[in-house]
C-alpha cells in the first residue's frame, strides 16, 4: 500500500501555517551514529543517507503530518549497515497529559506487521524440521477445517494469503481486558472457504491466527511465550509483548491510541485471533528485528534464524505473473526506486504501521501512528507519503516506461468493474464488497483510472498502458497487470500482492445496486408520506376511493410492507455504523440484533407477495386507471429491488459467523 509521492514543496509552503496553529510537540531522539552535516546537493540528486540528514529530512515532514492529518504521536526507527541509524518520536503518546513519544520506551500497536513474528516463529520451527511447510495443516491441529476443492491448507498457502478462505470482522477485535484463548477462537470462528488453495491471494488474519495456533502446539509453549523465548530475548526486546493486556511491567508505557489526535483516547484494543495483530513493542526494538532479518537472522553474537532459512523466508514464493509484486514467506514486495523491498504494513482501529526492508542496501524503516488521522483511499496515508518520500530522496528514480505500439487501445479491453478477492462470500459482511468495488475507466491517452486507487490529493491516479495488459503509474512506478484467469475471466493484479480484483458481473454490479436501492427506498418512502396527505387530499373534495375489501387490504398490507422494508434498512445501516465504535455489536453478543434486524427483513422480503397481488388485483379491475395500475407496477418494483439488493448483499442469509 505504497508509493505515493510526496508533495515536499507544498509540505515546505505548509510548516509556517502549522506551526502558528497546533503547538509543536516535543520529541524525543536517540542516535547510533555520529551526526555528519547534512549534504548539499540539488533535490534531484541522491543524498547520503546519514543520521543527521535523516533527521532533518523527517523533521522537516512528521510535525507537519501530525497537525494537516490530526495526528496524536509518530515514533520512527531506521537502520543502515547492521546499526541502528536513528530513532524518534514525535508528538505525544498521551495528548491530554502531554507525554511525549519515547522511540526505546513508548510502545505503539503495529498490528499486522505482528505476522512478520508468526511467519519467524514457523520457519523457526521448520529449519528444527518440526514444521512441514508443504503439509495438509489439519496435521497439526485437535480440530479440523473442512475440505473443500480437493486440496489441502498448507502452511506455504497460510504464508501467501491464498489458503482461499473469506473474510470475517466478528470478534475480531474487543475491549474485554481478558487474555483470548486462541484455540477457542479458532474452533468457533472458522471462515467459509471460497477459492481453491494456492490460487487467488485473498488476505486472512484467522489463516495467520491459525499458523501460530500450529507453532502453540508443535512447540507446546503459548505463542506469546513462545515468541518471547525465541525472539524478544535473543534480540534483546525488552519492550515488546503479544501479552493482552500488557503486562503490568509495560503498561505504564504503552501510547494511547486515536481516531484523530485531537479526540478522546481509544480503549485498549484486544485482538483476539493474536497471532495476527496484538504485538505491542517500540520502535527501537522494532529495528532490533529489522537488524536480524537484514543480516540473514543474525544479531551480534545472537540468531533467529540460520542464514538460508532467513534467504529463504525474504524470496519470491507466489506470484499470479512474474512482473507483479510476489508473496514471499509472510513478507510482500513493495519493489520501487529501482529497489527490491519487502515488507509488511498494519492498521488497528488506532495504530497505524508499516515495516520496509530494502535487503540489497540493507536499511530498514519502520513507522507507526497512534491515530488514523485524517486520509484517504487505498494507499493514500501519511505514512504511505512519507515512506515514499524517503525513497525519493535516498534511492531516487526518474526512469520512465515507453508506451508499446497499440497500447493506447488498451483501457477499452480492461476497463469495468472489478471486486476485490478479500471479502465474504457466505455473510452479511458481502454488503462491503457490493460497497467498495472497484471501478476502471479510460481516462484519455491510453490512460486509465482506478476508483480505489487514488492519489495524496484524494483523486484517483493515472495508470498509462505501456501494454496491451500493463499499466504503470503517471508520474509514479506502481504497476498493474490484467491477466485472464484459469477460467479466462480478466483480474486485475495490483501492487499489493495479498488480494487481487476480481471481474464483476453486471447483476453484483455495486453502483447498479446502489442506483436500484436508491430508487426503490425513494418509493416507499414517497408513498408512505402521500399515504396521509391523499387522504386529506380526498376527504376536502369529498372523494372517495372505490375499492374492494379485498383492494383495500392488499393496498394497507403494501404499505405495512414498505414500513417494514425501511426500517429493516434503517436498522440495519445504524447496526453496523453503530458497531464501529461499539465492538461489543461485532462480536457474539450483537448476533441476536443482527438476527432480529434480518427478520424485519425477512417478514419484510415476503411480503413482496402482498406488492405482487395488489398489481395483479390492480391490472384485472376495471374501475382502476391506467394510473394507479402502474402505480402498483411500480411499488412491485420498488419491493423487488430491495429485495435484489439484499439477496446479492447478503443481508437476508442468517449466520454467526460473519
Amino acid at each position: 500500500m505504497k508509493k505515493l509521492i510526496a508533495l515536499f514543496v507544498s509540505a515546505l509552503f505548509l510548516t509556517s501555517l502549522v506551526v502558528g496553529q497546533v503547538p509543536t510537540p516535543p520529541a524525543v531522539t536517540k542516535k547510533e551514529t555520529a551526526e555528519s552535516p547534512a549534504p548539499q546537493a540539488t533535490p534531484t540528486n541522491k543524498h547520503e543517507m546519514t543520521a543527521a540528514d535523516v533527521e532533518a529530512f523527517l523533521d522537516g515532514i512528521v510535525p507537519l503530518q501530525l497537525g494537516l492529518s490530526d495526528i496524536g504521536g509518530v515514533t520512527i526507527s531506521v537502520v543502515k549497515d547492521g546499526k541502528l541509524l536513528f530513532a524518534k518520536g514525535y508528538g505525544y503518546a498521551d495528548v491530554q497529559k502531554k507525554q511525549p513519544v519515547s522511540p526505546q520506551d513508548t510502545l505503539f500497536r503495529p498490528g499486522s506487521i505482528s505476522k512478520l513474528f508468526t511467519w519467524t516463529a514457523v520457519m523457526q520451527l521448520f529449519e528444527q524440521g518440526k514444521l512441514d511447510l508443504d503439509r495438509d495443516v489439519n496435521e497439526y491441529l485437535d480440530f479440523k477445517i473442512p475440505e473443500a476443492f480437493g486440496k489441502p491448507i498448507t502452511l506455504k498457502n497460510i504464508m501467501t494469503h491464498t489458503p482461499g478462505f473469506e473474510e470475517q470482522v466478528k470478534d475480531l477485535f474487543s475491549y474485554n481486558p481478558v487474555s483470548p484463548n486462541l484455540g477457542e477462537y479458532l474452533k468457533t470462528h472458522i471462515p467459509g472457504r471460497i477459492y481453491p488453495p494456492g490460487t487467488v491471494p485473498a488476505y486472512s488474519n484467522y489463516a495467520t491466527a491459525l499458523a501460530g495456533y500450529i507453532v502453540e502446539r508443535v512447540s507446546g509453549r503459548p505463542f506469546e511465550d513462545y515468541v518471547e523465548e525465541n525472539i524478544f530475548k535473543p534480540l534483546n526486546m525488552t519492550h515488546s509483548t503479544f501479552k493482552q493486556p500488557v503486562p503490568t511491567g509495560l503498561a505504564s508505557s504503552m501510547s494511547s491510541g486515536y481516531r484523530l489526535g485531537s479526540g478522546d483516547a481509544g480503549q485498549f484494543e484486544i485482538v483476539n485471533p493474536f497471532p495476527a495483530g496484538s504485538l505491542s513493542s517500540s520502535a527501537t526494538d522494532m529495528a532490533q528485528f529489522m537488524l536480524a532479518h537484514l543480516q540473514d537472522g543474525q544479531l551480534g553474537e545472537a540468531h533467529i534464524l540460520k542464514p538460508e532459512t532467513a534467504r529463504l523466508m525474504h524470496s519470491r514464493l507466489f506470484a499470479l505473473d512474474d512482473a507483479a509484486n510476489a508473496m514471499c514467506y509472510g513478507f510482500y514486495e513493495e519493489t520501487s526506486n529501482g529497489q527490491r523491498i519487502i515488507g509488511h504494513g498494519g492498521d488497528t482501529i488506532y495504530f497505524h504501521s508499516d515495516l520496509h526492508l530494502i535487503l540489497d542496501q540493507k536499511v530498514g524503516f519502520y513507522i507507526s501512528y497512534n491515530s488514523a488521522g485524517k486520509a484517504g483511499g487505498l494507499g493514500d496515508s501519511p505514512r504511505t507519503t512519507l515512506w515514499q518520500a524517503f525513497l525519493d530522496r535516498y534511492y531516487p528514480h526518474v526512469a520512465q516506461a515507453q508506451p508499446a505500439e497499440g497500447a493506447k487501445e488498451a483501457p477499452k479491453a480492461v476497463s469495468g468493474t472489478y471486486t476485490l478477492s478479500r471479502r465474504s462470500d457466505t455473510s452479511f459482511v458481502r454488503l462491503a464488497s457490493l460497497l467498495g468495488q472497484i471501478t476502471v475507466s479510460p481516462a484519455g491517452d491510453g490512460d486509465i483510472e482506478v476508483s480505489l486507487l487514488t492519489g495524496a490529493n484524494g483523486k484517483p491516479k493515472r495508470w498509462q498502458a505501456v501494454s496491451s495488459t500493463t499499466f504503470i503509474e503517471r508520474d509514479g512506478q506502481d504497476k498493474l497487470i490484467f491477466k485472464p484467469d484459469q477460467n479466462g475471466k480478466m483480474q486485475l493484479i495490483l501492487p499489493f500482492p495479498f488480494f487481487i480484483g476480481q471481474p464483476v458481473g453486471q447483476l453484483q454490479n455495486g453502483k447498479l445496486l446502489l442506483l436500484v436501492m436508491g430508487v426503490s427506498l425513494f418509493i416507499m418512502l414517497a408513498t408512505l408520506i402521500l399515504w396521509p396527505i391523499s387522504w386529506f387530499v380526498r376527504r376536502h373534495y369529498g372523494h372517495k376511493l372505490e375499492l374492494t375489501a379485498t383492494e383495500r387490504l392488499l393496498r394497507l398490507g403494501v404499505r405495512l410492507v414498505f414500513i417494514l422494508d425501511l426500517v429493516f434498512v434503517a436498522a440495519f445501516l445504524l447496526l453496523l455504523t453503530y458497531g464501529f465504535t461499539h465492538l461489543e455489536i461485532l462480536s457474539s453478543q450483537g448476533v441476536k440484533w443482527f438476527y432480529l434486524v434480518q427478520t424485519i427483513g425477512v417478514i419484510g422480503a415476503i411480503g413482496t407477495i402482498v406488492a405482487l397481488l395488489n398489481a395483479v388485483f390492480s391490472w384485472k379491475s376495471t374501475r382502476r386507471r391506467i394510473w394507479g395500475k402502474l402505480a402498483s407496477t411500480i411499488m412491485l418494483l420498488a419491493c423487488l429491488g430491495l429485495l435484489w439488493f439484499s439477496f446479492a448483499g447478503n443481508l437476508l442469509h442468517f449466520t454467526s459467523n460473519y
